[in-house]
């Protein structure tokens, strides 16, 4: 459902507010054709608009954060378009990585890494061993990510661990994804209006809070997020169960 025209409240007012955010960055390419420039302008507009999605996340104390830069079906787009994208990750990694370490950020990778040039590997695993010990907001990067790959992948290790079937449970299955050290997401936001997970979390978003929203990934600044912060309180998260007897609503 795409929630619009909801007023902003104070930041303090919002009431209850998520734990695990993760977005579907949505709309980058869209943004630069409107301004008659190439789709990469875009991609880097994106990623300057990271530091302002954080930091205003962060007021907000939401605990950990979950950004989706690049799936495994983004390898499908034209080769100038792709070793683009991986230049700014590499550029953003080397801007950004001591400014979060100072603001104790936790940074996580999603994903594969065997398919990443080796320097940007490099740079992916020093960045998460800088802020390992940080205690302020986890920030987990997707990138080479796909929902079905990491569930295959979690079997396959399973396998190879030898688990007997009967000790497989839903707390041991999520131990061997990507996110074993990350809470599921309350809140999922996919921005440029668009209506489907593709392919994200998919086991983790089971019970995650879905919200859409017309902003493309660049305009996505603090009044979009009061609105997703908003939208998301006034839900009433069941997990399946009933409302109390007495009260209106599903039965």
């Amino acid at each position: 459902m795409v929630e619009t025209n909801i007023e902003t409240l104070p930041a303090k007012k919002i009431f209850p507010l998520p734990n695990h955010v993760a977005i579907i960055m949505d709309g980058n390419g869209r943004w630069a054709e409107k301004r008659g420039m190439p789709r990469l302008f875009g991609h880097r507009a994106g990623t300057d608009n990271v530091q302002r999605v954080v930091e205003a996340f962060d007021r907000y104390q939401v605990r950990y954060l979950t950004l989706y830069a690049f799936s495994t079906e983004n390898w499908r787009r034209p080769g100038v378009e792709v070793s683009g994208l991986f230049h700014i990750l590499a550029e953003m990694i080397d801007r950004e990585t001591k400014v979060l370490h100072k603001k104790g950020v936790k940074l996580a990778h999603l994903g594969k890494v065997d398919e990443l040039a080796p320097e940007l590997r490099d740079k992916v695993r020093k960045a998460i061993e800088l802020t390992k010990n940080n205690t302020g907001m986890t920030l987990s990067i997707a990138f080479d990510y796909g929902g079905r790959a990491e569930i295959l992948e979690a079997v396959r290790r399973i396998i190879y661990d030898d688990v007997p079937a009967e000790d497989i449970t839903e707390s041991l299955f999520g131990s061997y994804l990507y996110t074993a050290d990350v809470p599921d997401p309350d809140l999922i936001i996919r921005t440029a209006g668009e209506m489907r997970l593709s392919n994200f979390l998919i086991w983790q978003a089971a019970y995650g809070e879905f919200y859409s929203t017309p902003a493309l990934w660049p305009d996505f600044g603090e009044k979009e997020i009061d609105k997703a912060l908003i939208a998301y309180s006034r839900r009433e998260r069941r997990f399946g169960g009933l409302k109390a007897e007495g009260e209106a609503g599903e039965g």
